[in-house]
């Protein structure tokens, strides 16, 4: 974990104010926290978004919850990333299969345009992914951005 020691301060500096309220807004702070340990992304997100909605004015937690939102979601692109490579290289292997038998088909001057249609939905499906895949490359990308800010 990249911030435990930023939670835990925040803990720290909102245990020590007293005040009820900031208690309460550290506390669904540390639950969103350990819902993200367990892996449970989207309890974390309704944990980050209760905090934002009931305390909109308790800083220190907010600040907490932008730097947690960002590892959750970059936790997130990087698990949707490894399942669309994993599409994306199934995607290349279908293409090239096809191409292979069709341009054997197209030599011997018995191309379908069946066949030619279907080569021809394979590379956009095959292309579709891949700009999935460029997308979240991106999005990833922007976090690590944000996340040096």
């Amino acid at each position: 974990m990249r911030h435990p020691f930023l939670i835990l301060a925040v803990a720290i500096m909102l245990a020590g104010c007293g005040d009820n309220t900031k208690q309460e807004a550290q506390k669904l702070l540390m639950e969103a926290q350990t819902h993200f340990e367990q892996g449970d992304l989207d309890a974390a997100r309704k944990d980050i978004d209760s905090l934002r909605k009931t305390f909109p004015n308790i800083v220190e937690a907010r600040k907490g919850a932008l730097k947690l939102h960002q590892e959750i979601e970059l936790k997130a692109a990087q698990d949707e990333m490894a399942l669309t490579d994993s599409l994306l290289q199934v995607a290349n292997q279908e293409l090239e299969a096809l191409q292979a038998q069709v341009d054997e088909h197209k030599k011997a001057l018995k191309a379908t345009p069946e066949e030619l249609t279907l080569l021809t939905r394979t590379r956009m499906k095959r292309d579709s992914i891949r700009t999935q895949f460029e997308t979240l490359g991106m999005k990833i990308r922007y976090i690590h951005q944000k996340q040096k800010e």
